[in-house]
């Protein structure tokens, strides 16, 4: 395996776990701001208040986005096994 060879593999495993997070992580922060809105024009100071929603739309994204990411992992997993004759050389 060349260092240009393992350069290039690195870069594509680092590019396809920030495709894969990018979404849950993008939606926590779209809900944690929306009710640390909520906790700023309420004045509620309810540590749960912010956890609990929180984690019921990440679960959610999760469940609507599992078939994109398991399908998105598969082809990726599929292209590397692909290139392993290319890594022996």
């Amino acid at each position: 395996m060349t260092p240009e060879f393992a350069v290039e593999l690195l870069k594509m495993l680092i590019f396809q776990s920030v495709t894969l997070a990018a979404p849950l992580l993008l939606v926590a922060m779209v809900v944690g701001l929306a009710v640390s809105l909520f906790q700023t024009v309420t004045s509620i100071n309810e540590q749960t208040l912010s956890f609990v929603p929180k984690a019921a739309s990440v679960l959610a994204a999760l469940l609507i986005l599992l078939p994109w990411m398991l399908r998105t992992l598969a082809e990726f997993a599929t292209a590397v096994i692909q290139k392993i004759p290319e890594m022996v050389r």
